[in-house]
């Protein structure tokens, strides 16, 4: 006997699985990326590099540095071998610094740092936990490198009738240091 499926549509039937491998939406979006300002604004000048690199970096005149007019801010970028691209960063430092400037706390560069710190609080905080449950007598707050201080005999006055005994006698040489010769 021919039974008829539950469903009308055969494509309704299927259970489709989806993973999504883009980031959780946050419920507030990140202010865009601040714009770099005008090109009347800013004196352009380029120098020679500096520091790892070799001879290349220390011979051309790859590394720019930006200054914005208006308020004086200087920004030098080296990020690359590249003219062209270390201009298109320097242009992106600067408008995040004048960002930074212009909006403070509402800079999208605190608010990022803002997020990475709750980001890490968090994950330090689910790490205590996990450690809390695993460890059932409550000692994971416990730092594991002390370690227990030797029990000592209660000290007794020598006038209580007993003999005094021979007084321990401390290590007083200086440590030695590892000295190549």
């Amino acid at each position: 006997m021919f039974r008829r499926p539950l469903c009308l549509l055969p494509t309704a039937c299927l259970l489709t699985a989806r993973l999504s491998t883009l980031p959780a939406l946050r419920s507030k979006p990140l202010p865009p990326r601040p714009r770099p300002p005008p090109d009347a604004d800013i004196q352009e000048s380029f120098l020679k590099g500096s520091g790892p690199g070799g001879q290349k970096i220390n011979k051309t005149n790859s590394a720019v540095q930006l200054k914005h007019i208006p308020t004086g801010i200087v920004v030098k970028s080296q990020a690359t071998r590249s003219r062209s691209q270390n201009r298109k960063h320097a242009r992106e430092l600067l408008a995040q610094k004048l960002d930074d400037l212009l909006h403070g706390d509402q800079s999208r560069s605190s608010i990022v740092g803002e997020v990475r710190r709750k980001k890490a609080a968090s994950a330090a905080k689910k790490s205590r936990r996990k450690y809390r449950k695993l460890d059932p007598q409550g000692e994971a707050a416990k730092h594991h490198d002390e370690q227990p201080e030797p029990e000592q005999p209660p000290h007794k006055p020598h006038g209580s009738g007993q003999t005094p005994q021979e007084p321990v006698m401390e290590n007083t040489e200086p440590p030695h240091r590892n000295r190549q010769p």
